[in-house]
């Protein structure tokens, strides 16, 4: 049985620090890009690329490959609560952090 997923175009990019294994159409999130809702970014860093039935592996990057993504939003994330506590000594400490959000849709990958 076949993968809905494995008969599409995809590619592994290099974007905000990690690599991603992104399908055409679909919508990603990644740390926080620069860029305002609805603007463009043009990869160029693409480790891998799969066509549907050739694969192209780079050595680092394939050359002349780019993966086309837009900005759909920018938002934060859900907070994460870090609790420090030492046991007989009255420590205890919280702290929250809510990591900023890029979500990104892919348009097309050449």
């Amino acid at each position: 049985m076949v993968k809905s997923n494995e008969s599409k175009k995809f590619a592994v990019i290099k974007i905000s620090g990690v690599q991603l294994k992104v399908y055409e159409g679909k919508e990603y999130e990644v740390n926080k890009l620069e860029g305002k809702k609805g603007e463009t970014l043009e990869i160029q860093e693409v480790l891998l690329l799969h066509d549907g039935e050739n694969t192209k592996v780079g050595t680092p990057l394939v050359e002349g490959a780019k993966v086309v993504l837009e900005i759909t939003s920018q938002k934060k994330d859900d907070k994460v609560r870090v609790f420090k506590y030492k046991a007989k000594s009255r420590y205890r400490k919280t702290q929250g952090h809510r990591a900023l959000i890029t979500r990104v849709s892919v348009k097309s990958i050449a």
